[in-house]
């Protein structure tokens, strides 16, 4: 009898603990970042900018050059800036704490702030160190919105973009926000060129 009394006011008392759930406000989701990241991405296809891809030296960390310049990973780097990621000061800690473990194409000695992050195989190797990767395929449903890309262009040069939302005019791939000489533009170009790499980079 008494163990009967127990379990039923463990029961009111869980009860009413649920009861008191139920009326508490349901939290707001968090933003949707992978919207926000695309919005800023095809913004900038709305502003004029030249391609020089010269080096300046930019403030660190929170650094850019002129507005009205860019090439293929200011897209990238000004998109992920929007909503609060630094790629600047992402790629240069990532380099210092592991320089070796970056391509070794401009002979640089240590990392430099001024310019690493602005460079497709400095943000390909970061991507692949943070477990961004993703399998390259031939399959345009695999290209999620949000995710980056990078192409081998002729006269092997890298190039990075961003899948937005939008789809093709067919309907069978989705757009690329992409600076290839331009400026920044909102192509059907997923499968233009060889592609070199698949990448979700979702550290907000």
């Amino acid at each position: 009898m008494k163990r009967l009394k127990l379990i039923t006011a463990l029961l009111l008392v869980l009860t009413a603990a649920l009861l008191c759930l139920a009326d508490e406000p349901v939290p707001e989701p968090d933003v949707d970042r992978t919207s926000l990241l695309i919005r800023a991405a095809v913004a900038q296809t709305k502003t004029r900018v030249t391609y020089d891809g010269s080096y300046r030296r930019i403030p660190y960390p929170g650094g850019d050059v002129p507005a009205h310049i860019g090439v293929c990973t200011d897209v990238i780097i000004r998109a992920y800036r929007a909503v609060g990621v630094d790629l600047q000061e992402r790629v240069h800690l990532d380099m210092k704490a592991a320089f070796d473990a970056y391509p070794p194409n401009w002979g640089l000695s240590r990392p430099d702030p001024n310019i690493d992050h602005r460079r497709v195989p400095n943000l390909q190797t970061y991507f692949r160190r943070r477990g961004a990767q993703l399998a390259v395929s031939d399959i345009a449903e695999d290209y999620q919105p949000g995710d980056m890309v990078t192409w081998r262009l002729p006269g092997n040069l890298p190039h990075i973009g961003l899948v937005t939302d939008q789809p093709s005019p067919d309907g069978r791939r989705r757009l690329i926000v992409h600076n290839i000489g331009r400026g920044p533009e909102l192509e059907d170009v997923l499968f233009a060129y060889p592609i070199t790499g698949h990448y979700r980079y979702h550290e907000w």
